[in-house]
């Protein structure tokens, strides 16, 4: 009997309607059972859904379903990230009011997204452009500004004069705005900002606590707060004009190598160098060439390093005799340090680069100890600082010693000598987060003549914004818009102008965790609810936000306990983090008339093997190997049509079953396929067992017992573990023993209900129609997950308990006489734990028989 699509599609919409007329996923607080949240990062409305969608909610809600059926009162919201300038990109090239154009996308991808079949609790939805949201963010934006973790302050941003905007540094391509192609100009704007480097040191140890977080996003945050211990020591100028300051104070991490010092390095924007422009024509315009490069610190790495001569000479600290030319440098940053660092081509590469260019010269610090007769010719030599290696100019006279050693004994000694002081410094800056755009959350002050500087008063609260704006002029149309700017000071009641700078949009994104816990409220947050279901306990998302949004997270949950909206122990609002693979697909293009590329839709080529041609007409396609889908390349699949061709639960199914979650994932026409005769065979064969009156043997029922009782431990440890591709393959195999089984009917039946009950979280349609044809009492959603009876599990098997440097990461099972090596490879094959030594060798794994391996990394 085969199954067709409307039935799949009937039995889908059924039971979906079945969950939402019992409110089946609504998330109340109650004490009674313990809590678990479960989030998954909001997507921006785009408007369609893709298929990096699907594979992250179907996670979420795998572990969202195991949780409930685990005795778990679950929070599972949904919401949308739904400020940015995509809306008024629209507003500008379709003439579509970005609010139009954002609720729109909304209910698009809301319609998308339910056909899943996702366990949400939909009455919490919200989107950041709502005033009921961002009026919110504008009460904490004021207590935060009244707590003085807000100020204003001149900036120097990327300018393009002709969408008179600001550019972030990935918006200007080759000096050039992204979309007007106008010369980007350096200007000095006011902006807000948040005092996040002021936590620097808390999010940074912080970190090492984060124990349910991956080690490669821990490593990402670390390096991006960026700690420095140092030397800041001063350069005397010798020569130069007089308005210049006496010296030039340079911050370095490796005073180890002063003595290789060939020059000073100045930004383009440091005082100095401005001071030499005013005399120095050179400098003068070398200024405004890098003003026009909108340089980001990503770029520095591997933009061509160019410089000039100020005219300029400064002292060496330590050899007050030796003279050293200074220089303005494209790769030095001023947000580095102090802006000026000492050159050292011998042992950095780009200042080798530098030095190079300009032929300055090159002096040697260290040499390898197997080398000593080592010179630095095209590659600079820079070892690790644990690596011992000879100095050929120690600053305190030891010859040999690591660079670790060197450093600490250099700073003692400038320190003692009065010419340096030992400073910690951070590459973490305060976070900018004004915006001159429309389409974002309105900063709560106004301008007043006569009291400066306002907030907005909270009765006054949510400033909307104005509909009735115009795109047809470049610029914010908030500027123009002089029935809303102008306002009443809450102060004095005088004339004042509102502020028209929005909030980055990094600031919706960086509590929305929080107000799902009392979405309604009519404060930010209600403190009751924050108790109960704060913290996250699992979120999900992609590796690309692993710093800005996770990092601004950290510090807003933060701010909000300091002025009163989140209790203490959500200062770090997400207790375990996961971060899931890419969806790939292969790209197929042809050339046209002019050999440019022509990309197709997979459903329009015909594949076999290792050759593609177009369905309509024929021509050979190029196969390209996977790459992440992208519209642009064409190589996506869109979910609504998979669907509907096959059914939410074909496409849940296959989503996490290919590869490990945390890896990419290369989609598989012919997966899907195989998926879905899968779970057709699965109902046709319920379908038989349900009326079914045949006996079977008892060593038969006892077997497929001892199957079934596996299976429950097997998929269990599967979700637990974010192992969800072998919970399928469990779910494969115990389909098989139950079809080659020769137990009773109603063993089979048995068999099959508690199948139903493990295919749950994954295929959740599915699984109430197999409970239904089977006699189940109730719905599937509401039944407690199956504990195994271990006395029927083959005892040939047993589970061991692994752990990592005495942290408890997972469980596998092993026979129960396997060997050590047979254990140890196991082991070291267990996603989890890769996860967990993250591509360290561990350093040995002691195996304590039959009860417990400690993995020692």
């Amino acid at each position: 009997m085969e199954i067709s699509q409307p039935e799949i599609t009937d039995i889908e919409q059924h039971w979906q309607g079945i969950w939402h007329e019992a409110h089946t996923f609504r998330a109340e607080r109650e004490t009674s059972k313990p809590k678990y949240y479960i989030l998954e990062m909001f997507p921006y409305p785009s408007g369609r859904i893709h298929m990096g969608h699907v594979r992250n909610y179907t996670m979420g809600d795998v572990i969202a379903r195991y949780k409930r059926a685990k005795g778990f009162n679950v929070l599972h919201p949904m919401g949308w990230d739904a400020f940015g300038m995509p809306a008024e990109n629209a507003a500008m090239e379709k003439g579509i009011p970005p609010p139009e154009w954002t609720l729109k996308n909304i209910s698009d991808m809301r319609d998308q997204l339910k056909p899943l079949g996702l366990s949400i609790d939909w009455d919490r939805e919200l989107a950041t452009c709502d005033p009921a949201y961002y009026g919110k963010q504008q009460a904490m934006f004021i207590d935060m500004l009244e707590e003085g973790l807000i100020y204003r302050r001149e900036s120097s941003v990327n300018w393009d004069p002709v969408d008179l905007t600001v550019l972030a540094n990935e918006q200007v391509i080759d000096g050039k705005g992204w979309r007007s192609n106008a010369e980007v100009e350096q200007k000095m704007l006011t902006q807000w900002f948040f005092r996040i480097s002021q936590y620097a040191e808390e999010l940074l140890s912080a970190i090492d606590n984060l124990d349910g977080w991956p080690e490669k996003v821990r490593l990402m945050q670390r390096n991006w707060i960026g700690k420095s211990e140092g030397l800041e020591i001063d350069f005397v100028i010798a020569e130069g004009d007089a308005k210049l300051p006496s010296s030039v104070r340079v911050f370095t991490t490796r005073p180890d190598t002063l003595y290789g010092a060939n020059g000073v390095l100045l930004s383009p924007d440091h005082p100095v160098a401005q001071a030499a422009s005013e005399v120095n024509r050179s400098v003068k315009e070398y200024l405004v060439q890098c003003q026009n490069s909108g340089l980001s610190e990503a770029d520095v790495e591997t933009v061509e390093k160019t410089g000039v001569f100020t005219g300029i000479q400064v002292r060496h600290p330590l050899l007050p005799d030796k003279i050293l030319p200074v220089w303005v440098a494209n790769y030095i940053l001023s947000e580095y340090g102090t802006g000026a660092v000492f050159s050292c081509p011998a042992h950095d590469i780009r200042d080798l680069d530098f030095a190079h260019k300009y032929h300055l010269p090159v002096i040697d610090v260290f040499r390898p100890l197997d080398d000593p007769d080592h010179r630095v010719n095209d590659a600079a030599y820079v070892p690790a600082k644990s690596e011992l290696v000879f100095y050929t100019a120690p600053v305190t006279g030891e010859s040999v010693q690591t660079g670790d050693e060197a450093i600490r004994a250099a700073i003692q000694f400038c320190v003692s000598s009065g010419i340096g002081k030992s400073v910690t410094r951070y590459r973490l800056r305060d976070w900018g987060i004004s915006r001159q755009r429309y389409w974002g959350c309105p900063i709560p002050v106004l301008h007043c003549d006569m009291c400066g500087i306002v907030p907005e008063a909270k009765a006054n609260l949510p400033i909307t914004l104005p509909e009735d704006v115009s795109f047809d002029q470049p610029g914010n149309p908030l500027e123009r818009h002089s029935e809303w700017r102008n306002a009443v000071c809450p102060r004095c009641g005088g004339n004042a102008l509102r502020e028209t700078d929005t909030m980055d949009t990094f600031v919706d994104s960086s509590w929305y965790f929080a107000r799902f816990t009392s979405p309604q409220s009519e404060k930010p947050i209600e403190m009751a609810d924050a108790e109960y279901w704060m913290n996250v306990d699992q979120y999900v998302g992609g590796i690309e936000h692993a710093i800005l949004h996770l990092l601004y997270s950290r510090f807003f949950a933060r701010a909000m306990h300091k002025t009163g909206y989140l209790p203490k122990k959500s200062i770090e609002p997400f207790d375990a983090l996961f971060t899931q693979g890419m969806v790939r697909h292969e790209i197929y293009r042809t050339r046209d008339s002019r050999d440019r590329p022509v990309y197709h839709f997979p459903e329009d080529v015909v594949v076999k093997g290792n050759q593609a041609v177009l369905k309509s007409s024929g021509e050979e396609v190029e196969i390209v190997p996977s790459a992440k889908m992208a519209k642009s390349k064409k190589n996506v699949v869109d979910p609504k049509k998979l669907i509907a061709q096959y059914g939410a639960d074909t496409a849940r199914w296959y989503i996490i079953s290919d590869s490990p979650p945390e890896r990419d994932v290369d989609w598989s026409a012919a997966g899907v396929e195989a998926a879905s005769r899968h779970l057709k065979r699965v109902l046709r064969m319920v379908q038989e067992a349900a009326n079914a009156s045949y006996s079977g043997s008892l060593d038969a029922d006892r077997a497929l017992r001892s199957d079934t009782n596996q299976a429950i431990l097997d998929v269990s440890a599967g979700i637990e573990n974010f192992a969800f591709n072998k919970s399928v393959a469990t779910l494969y195999g115990l389909t098989n023993s139950i079809s080659k089984s020769e137990a009773s009917a109603e063993a089979k039946r048995q068999a099959w209900r508690i199948m139903a009950l493990l295919m749950a979280p994954i295929t959740p349609h599915l699984a109430e129609e197999i409970w239904q044809s089977l006699g189940g009492g109730g719905l599937v959603v509401e039944q407690p997950w199956p504990v195994a009876d271990k006395t029927l599990v083959s005892s040939k098997f047993l589970t061991l308990p692994i752990q990592v440097n005495g942290k408890l990461r997972s469980k596998v099972q092993v026979e129960r006489n396997a060997s050590e090596g047979q254990i140890e490879k196991v082991v070291l094959e267990d996603e989890a734990i890769k996860r967990a030594l993250n591509g360290a060798t561990p350093k040995r794994l002691i195996i304590v028989k039959q009860r417990i391996v400690n993995v020692v990394a």
